[in-house]
């Protein structure tokens, strides 16, 4: 009888264990794919970076040397972060504001809105290189359309690649063509918002553009938030356009942050050198969306914690 109640404690036991672990069995390609394919090269691009790490031949210690030289002695650092700087001074705001505009026109109901989200969203979902031929033809000074388009206005186009007063806003320009990626995840915010609001606010003669300010944007706030730090996060992580179109140039009006690190990696094979970039480009990052959340608290607005706080009043 003992060995009977011991053999079903012991399936019992068993039963519970594998029970605990099939979830992580459902999740670990997912665990494996972090730990291999972004946690391993993480810490290892850490440490790269205190070592002189060539591509072929020896791999010397040099403690915080990369940091020192990359701060202190290359202008080329302090170059390109200010021109990712401007970039991104231009293309958050943008991206956001005009994510918000065409997420604001699609979420009305019309005839045909299923067809132009579709359109709006098409170019976020194109390579790259397919992105800059386009762009190269829209753009050239020879017989691109955007200057034959501002040559029927009786305006003479610029050389928009060529020209470094205009090449930053260039790439401004087709980076924007691609934000049907954050038009999509504002529309969702949009559609999310409770109709009861809107109907209220007309009845009580509310204005549109009163139910956008009081309305919409708040209640679209915790998006806006999420969309304003992707957008700074793809701003400094700028390279495909830049590199394919116009190659840093002219005067290096386009040398992006990104670019500088990927000359270091792959066109001069200073591995070691490119790490320590990236890890200031990372901490850069970091220090911006913190700057970002910590802001938020002045301008996010979360359901729940109002009506906790309302609860909590009461």
């Amino acid at each position: 009888m003992t060995t009977l109640v011991v053999q079903d404690e012991v399936a019992e036991e068993r039963h519970r264990f594998i029970e605990k672990l099939t979830p992580y069995l459902f999740i670990s390609p997912w665990i494996l794919g972090f730990l291999f394919f972004t946690l391993g090269p993480l810490i290892f691009s850490f440490i790269m970076s205190f070592y002189d790490w060539p591509v072929v031949g020896e791999r010397t210690f040099v403690g915080l040397q990369n940091y020192q030289v990359m701060l202190t002695e290359d202008p080329l650092f302090w170059d390109s972060l200010w021109i990712t700087v401007k970039f991104g001074l231009f293309f958050v705001p943008f991206n956001v504001i005009l994510g918000l505009l065409l997420a604001v026109l699609l979420n009305q109901k019309v005839i045909g809105t299923g067809f132009f989200r579709t359109i709006f969203y098409l170019p976020s979902v194109i390579s790259g290189v397919a992105l800059v031929t386009i762009w190269a033809w829209i753009y050239s000074h020879e017989y691109g359309i955007l200057n034959f388009l501002l040559g029927l206005a009786g305006i003479e186009g610029p050389n928009w690649l060529g020209d470094p007063n205009w090449s930053l806003l260039a790439i401004v320009i087709a980076s924007l063509w691609g934000l049907g990626g954050t038009m999509l995840i504002l529309l969702t915010g949009l559609q999310s918002i409770p109709k009861e609001l809107y109907e209220a606010a007309k009845i009580s003669g509310v204005p549109a553009w009163a139910r956008l300010v009081y309305i919409t944007i708040p209640m679209l706030s915790p998006m806006l938030l999420f969309t304003v730090i992707t957008s700074i996060i793809s701003a400094f992580q700028q390279l495909t356009i830049a590199l394919l179109l116009t190659g840093g140039g002219p005067l290096e009006s386009t040398y992006f942050f990104a670019m500088y690190i990927y000359d270091n990696a792959f066109k001069y094979f200073e591995m070691g050198f490119a790490a320590a970039n990236s890890w200031v480009m990372f901490l850069i990052i970091l220090a911006l969306s913190m700057m970002v959340l910590k802001s938020s608290s002045a301008w996010v607005y979360y359901e729940g914690e109002m009506k906790k706080t309302e609860a909590n009043d009461d």
